[in-house]
């Protein structure tokens, strides 16, 4: 696979994950290339890896599989309960080298523990972290949180961990404290995280932009900086049908509302395209990478859900998050205008991947479990701030309706933005909408060491 080259910190990250056992976290503000690194490693290692995800959506963004599919873990808490492992698991754990990772803010203290605990009893090495698997992690808390816990769940929370986000596991060394706070004392075999930060942003290119934005993500806004971003935001976005823009909304109602409306506002015939699904491809619409049934009409407004594969050494048409318009819809083909370009746009194959063992090779294979087939659009007047991670956008409105409702959640919208002039904010930003977990600026501050890119 052709792969972007890296940056000297990304470089200088590779060969720390490459070239030693040690865990990494790697994070980094929006736009610092973690995905990038996350691709490189996996397409560029020697070691035998196993890339995995919290969610179905994130384990197909990185082509690997569920961590629950994994490693046959229950949904729900794990807690003390039994582990009941195949032989096929035991083997597939077994071959692994090193553990990837990625959107790791979205993992709990107890799922991360589960993994723990599965790996060293697969391993038959129970005084080893991970019984002894390199565990590499690809995130950023600013932006994702973990689903809280409720009832029972949470209580067991409580008692047992100092919070519920994977860095407080009891696998972490420093993680537990003495149980002077009423916390669990976890022993003697705790392991050591070493995290990465990202610095270089790719994203934004204006210096002062990107002081705002780090503001934003650690919750330290001025009244100075508030007023740049809401003078910038003010403005009437514009009405151009020759030069979309897309709304980024707190809820899915919202959003759905939104897109409707404009899709019916269009003259002519809406068309319907069906996803082709084949395989277990997980537990309904929310785990489907793109709509089970695409409405379209021509001049719908859409972004595109994956990057363009294109012609092997030429430049790519369209990435992740691109905009554009519907000009034709014809012949199995989607004609789509990008800045006065026009392109057709076939159906992708989005592939669900489960590890196996191969024991003649003693290696870990990957085979495909079920495929999804549909054009790689979405209607596109508007996204939910949440469907917008990861995305690059020129302009934006951002719409956080009653106040947002997650710490991360307008950092996250704001730093999809290439640059302020592109911001415009339905209503004013208000000191309660920027939020930050304090659990994640207390492992955060002074935690994450500089990358050092090697002369030469």
């Amino acid at each position: 696979m052709n792969t972007p080259a890296l940056s000297a910190e990304q470089e200088a990250l590779f060969r720390l994950i490459e070239d030693t056992r040690e865990h990494v976290f790697v994070t980094g503000r929006a736009g610092t290339g973690k995905s990038t690194l996350l691709q490189h490693l996996a397409w560029h290692t020697s070691k035998q890896i196993a890339v995995c995800a919290p969610t179905g959506v994130a384990a197909l963004n990185v082509e690997g599989q569920t961590i629950h599919s994994l490693f046959r873990l229950p949904i729900g808490l794990i807690a003390d309960s039994e582990i009941d492992q195949s032989d096929a698991t035991r083997k597939i754990l077994n071959a692994i080298d090193t553990l990837v990772i990625d959107e790791i803010s979205m993992v709990n203290a107890d799922l991360m523990d589960g993994m723990d605990r599965a790996l060293r009893q697969a391993r038959g090495r129970k005084a080893e972290p991970f019984g002894g698997v390199q565990v590499v992690m690809f995130g950023d808390p600013y932006q994702l949180a973990p689903v809280p816990p409720r009832g029972d769940e949470l209580r067991y929370i409580n008692d047992h961990y100092r919070s519920f986000w994977f860095f407080d596991a009891h696998v972490w060394a420093g993680a537990s404290t003495d149980g002077s706070d009423g916390i669990m004392d976890v022993g003697r075999y705790g392991a050591d995280l070493h995290i990465r930060e990202l610095v270089e942003i790719h994203r934004q290119a204006d210096g002062a932009f990107k002081s705002m934005l780090n503001a934003v993500r650690h919750g330290v806004v001025t009244a100075e900086i508030a007023g740049i971003l809401n003078d910038a935001g003010a403005r009437t976005p514009p009405d151009d049908p020759e030069s979309p823009i897309i709304t980024l909304a707190t809820r899915n109602d919202i959003v759905n509302s939104i897109n409707r409306r404009h899709l019916a506002a269009l003259p002519g015939r809406e068309q319907t395209a069906n996803a082709e699904i084949s395989g277990d491809f997980g537990r309904g619409e929310a785990s489907y990478p793109a709509d089970a049934e695409l409405k379209l009409k021509v001049g719908a407004q859409v972004m595109f859900l994956r990057n363009d594969t294109g012609v092997f050494g030429e430049p790519p048409r369209w990435v992740n998050g691109t905009i554009g318009t519907v000009i034709r819809i014809a012949g199995g083909t989607v004609r789509v205008d990008v800045d006065g370009h026009e392109f057709d746009v076939e159906p992708a194959v989005w592939e669900r991947f489960r590890y196996a063992y191969d024991p003649g090779s003693k290696k870990l294979t990957r085979e495909i479990v079920a495929e999804f087939t549909q054009f790689p659009l979405r209607l596109a007047w508007a996204v939910t701030i949440h469907k917008s991670q990861g995305k690059t956008y020129d302009r934006a409105v951002i719409d956080l309706g009653s106040g947002a409702f997650a710490p991360g959640q307008t950092y996250v919208a704001l730093s999809r933005l290439t640059s302020i002039e592109g911001l415009y904010l339905s209503r004013p930003l208000r000191p309660g909408d920027i939020r930050v977990d304090p659990d994640v600026q207390r492992f955060m501050r002074g935690r994450a060491a500089p990358i050092q890119p090697s002369i030469g």
